[in-house]
């Protein structure tokens, strides 16, 4: 069984998460950890537990989802995988902190790509990899399909969805990854959203007051 543990970080409280499959290997996903604080609270839960992280995942790339990505790549060993359209939101993310007032070290070395309907695996889990743009150009999520979670990244939130006013964003895309990929999974899939509380796929269905709107 896949344990998620979620960190809000930074001043945005991004969700930062860390996937372990019960026998040491997890994956980092979306490492926001802004603060050294912070870095020392991922390392020490990491280390306490003793894991080794085998994955550096990231949903998309805007600066709070990347903030720790050169930390845990220098410390574990590490390369970023993203999508391939997710690159050139990854090298603007230091000028983007640098207009959000939060400068910090990039990762700048190589990245891995991740390919939608090719699995990454934790021990002999399979998360599956959907291609969910409209937030971002390249924004995937994360879907287990054994134990019925998905971790969602910016596209969908409680009762929410991702902002679209960002370079590359696009609403008409943003509805359709909801609608087209998300809406078609069960509806008791938990969702772990980039930020704020956890949902399903069916309470978004009936209460989400955005879905229409789009």
């Amino acid at each position: 069984m896949l344990d998620v543990k979620v960190f809000p970080f930074n001043p945005l409280q991004e969700n930062t998460f860390v996937v372990s499959d019960g026998e040491g290997r997890c994956a980092v996903i979306d490492p926001g950890c802004y603060t050294p604080e912070e870095r020392d609270t991922l390392r020490a839960y990491i280390e306490d537990r003793g894991l080794k992280p085998e994955l550096l995942l990231n949903t998309h790339c805007h600066l709070d989802h990347v903030f720790g990505n050169l930390f845990v790549a220098e410390t574990w060993g590490l390369k970023p995988m993203i999508h391939p359209m997710e690159q050139r939101v990854l090298d603007f993310a230091p000028a983007s902190g640098l207009m959000w007032d939060l400068p910090f070290d990039h990762y700048g070395g190589e990245v891995g790509h991740l390919v939608p309907g090719i699995p990454v695996e934790i021990g002999g889990h399979r998360l599956q990899v959907l291609f969910i743009p409209g937030h971002s150009p390249g924004h995937v999520g994360f879907h287990c399909e054994e134990q019925g979670f998905l971790i969602s990244g910016d596209v969908l939130f409680r009762e929410g969805v991702g902002r679209t006013d960002l370079p590359g964003g696009d609403p008409g895309t943003l509805l359709r990854s909801i609608r087209e990929v998300l809406f078609r999974l069960p509806d008791d899939t938990v969702v772990y959203t980039g930020h704020g509380p956890s949902t399903t796929i069916g309470w978004e269905k009936r209460h989400n007051p955005f879905i229409a709107s789009l």
